[in-house]
Order: structure tokens, then sequence, then C-alpha cells
């Protein structure tokens, strides 16, 4: 199966497939499993690292640094529900010049209460561009498959406040969006916000190549539940998205290949869960095929 049902000529598909496939950053989770899949990342890759409220922020910038010391690009993603003090921000941004880190992706965080005094990310990104940084490009979420208890209007004033900061500061930035499995939603979505006025690129957040059972556990502990729950009530759509060998990717992107260009899509987010040789090997047959 291509990776793309390209609308365009075959030419220009091939090569939307292999600009994004060669540019797709993988996202790990600071899990005593992880170190065994390291060596599976390309090498001097960008390495996307995640907050979870299991863990702490500190937990996430100990594992970038890891990462950076083993030749790696950490990016390193802040909380703001996750924050417990201003100083704790400023700390945790003076840190980012030990690994060299210019990007940071900024989320709200998925903590049903505040361990701190940021509600949400437009709070936390006003104070860091008050802070002395180095930052030159901030990532910010988006969830085209809607928030467990955020309002799709706030959603998207959100996106854009934080989209108008950003540009207003000299930033670059970008929209990664979170994972969903129905290819019409991520397409309704990017329309509606393209028409709406969000101008930043857009990177398309796509499972990696990982089984049904690591999906569904680990990710109803990131923050995915709606698209989830899709899965669980759509036995027949669990059957198509998943092979004997784990889910394959091409499933999602396939039904969207027409729409990645004219709706400025220009990255892959991919959300590994960890297993990183397998959704490397999906990545290296992708290209191969190309």
């Amino acid at each position: 199966m291509p990776l793309f049902q390209s609308r365009g000529s075959n030419a220009a598909g091939q090569a939307i497939r292999k600009r994004l496939l060669l540019a797709a950053r993988f996202e790990v989770i600071p899990l005593k499993n992880l170190e065994a899949q390291i060596e599976y990342l390309p090498e001097g890759a960008s390495v996307s690292v995640t907050a979870s409220p299991a863990k702490t922020l500190e937990d996430t910038w100990d594992l970038s640094r890891k990462l950076f010391d083993r030749g790696f690009k950490p990016v390193p993603h802040l909380a703001a529900r996750m924050l417990t003090s201003e100083a704790q921000l400023a700390a945790l941004i003076k840190g980012l010049r030990d690994i060299e880190a210019t990007e940071l992706f900024l989320v709200g965080g998925d903590a049903p209460d505040p361990f701190g005094p940021f509600v949400d990310s437009i709070e936390v990104l006003r104070a860091i561009l008050d802070l002395d940084h180095d930052l030159k490009h901030i990532g910010v979420t988006a969830y085209p498959d809607g928030h467990s208890f955020i309002s799709d209007e706030l959603l998207r004033d959100s996106l854009h406040v934080k989209q108008q900061l950003l540009k207003s500061a000299g930033i670059a930035c970008h929209a990664s969006t979170q994972m969903c499995f129905d290819p019409g939603v991520v397409r309704g979505w990017l329309e509606r916000e393209r028409a709406a006025g969000m101008t930043m690129p857009v990177h398309l957040g796509i499972p990696g190549a990982v089984d049904r059972a690591k999906l569904l556990s680990i990710g109803a502990r990131l923050g995915v539940g709606a698209s989830l729950r899709f899965l669980k009530k759509n036995r027949s759509t669990v059957a198509r998205l998943f092979s004997p060998g784990g889910y394959d990717p091409n499933k999602l992107l396939g039904p969207l290949a027409g729409d990645l260009e004219p709706l400025e899509v220009d990255g892959l987010h991919v959300f590994t869960f960890n297993q990183i040789a397998a959704t490397e090997a999906w990545r290296q047959a992708s290209l191969q095929g190309l």
C-alpha cells in the first residue's frame, strides 16, 4: 500500500512523502522501557520528550539531557498545569541552555488540577516571553478530536491567541495535532482552522507502528481518550487499523494524501509509545518504497 494516495502528479506525491518521512519527529516517554529502544532512533534525530502527570517536568528535562549526551536534539514538553511555581519555570527555561535547545513544545497538560500558579499554556507562554531565553521556536498543541475537559471554542481561541503572541515576539511556531484516528475529522478541523485565520504550519500527529494493547493502555494515560473511546466503540475500525504487526500509520495518512500540501501540513509528529524499533522500520520501509 502506498503511503499516500496523491491527488496530484505521482512525482509531486513522492516528493511530499519523502519530505515528511525524512523530517518526521519521534515522540518518546520518560519510562524505563525507553532505554532499550533509544538505539533505534535515527542518528542525530530531533526527539520530542513528553511531560506526563505521572512524572515530573524535571524527569522530562533529565531525559532530554540523556538524549543530548547521546547526540540527539531533544525538544522537551513543558506542561503548564504541571508547573509548581514561577521559579521552577525560570529554572527549566534556563536549563535549556545546558542542552543547547532553542525549541520547546508547550502543552496545557491533562492534570485535572494545576500543580501551581499556571492554569493554561497561554499564561505560561506569556511568562516565558518575559524571561531571559534563547528560544527560537515553540510548538503548541492542537486537538482535531477535541479535549476531555476543554470546549472546542476555547481550544480554537487559545490556539489563535498563541499564534498571535508568538508572531508578535518574532518566534517561529507550529501546531502539532493530538492523535486522531479519523481522517475526516482531521481534514475538517484543518479546513475550519485555516478558514478562521490559522497560518502557522501544522505537524500531523500520528501513532507509530505500535501494537494495539500498548496504544490503548499508554494512550489513555497521555490524554488521547476521545480517539481511544472511538476505537473501542468501533470494532470494525480497530480491525482495519491494526494488522498482526501492529498499527499501520498509512491507514490514516493515505486518505489525507491530497490534503496535506494545500492545508499546509509540513511535518509528522510520531507517537512511538517507546516502540521505536517497529516505528523506525515502518519509516524506512516507506522511504524505500518511494
